[in-house]
């Protein structure tokens, strides 16, 4: 059985909320909405509406050093505009600009090392 979208949400780990949100931001080019959990906070990747798949960063363990698994993050212009942009907030890219049919990207890790992509269509 085929869904509209495979992954529905995620999750990533991250030692410090504000620093993340700093990286995040001007990374990708998007904004967070302040949320709860448990009574714990997290930071939500602004949607368009409850069928848009999102994610959130909360205070936790990262995997570091790319080992985690990677998410790919739809970014504001291009990707090497994006690539410039994390590296200035502190990123690390670990790999060339990628073509595939759907879309290009590049893999690179935030300060925490989680491994992440900068994906446009």
């Amino acid at each position: 059985m085929a869904k509209e979208n495979v992954c529905v949400w995620f999750e990533l780990p991250v030692t410090d909320l504000n620093a993340s949100r700093a990286f995040y931001e001007k990374a990708t080019g998007h904004s967070f909405k302040e949320e709860k959990a448990d009574g714990k906070p997290m930071l939500v990747f602004d949607y368009k509406d409850r069928a848009t798949v999102s994610g959130h960063l909360y205070e936790g363990k990262p995997a570091g050093n790319g080992q985690g698994p990677t998410i790919h993050i739809a970014v504001e212009g291009t990707v090497e505009d994006a690539m410039q942009r994390a590296k200035d907030a502190g990123g690390t890219i670990v790999s060339p600009v990628i073509e595939i049919p759907a879309g290009r990207f590049v893999y690179c890790t935030d300060p925490d090392g989680n491994s992440i992509g900068l994906f446009t269509a």
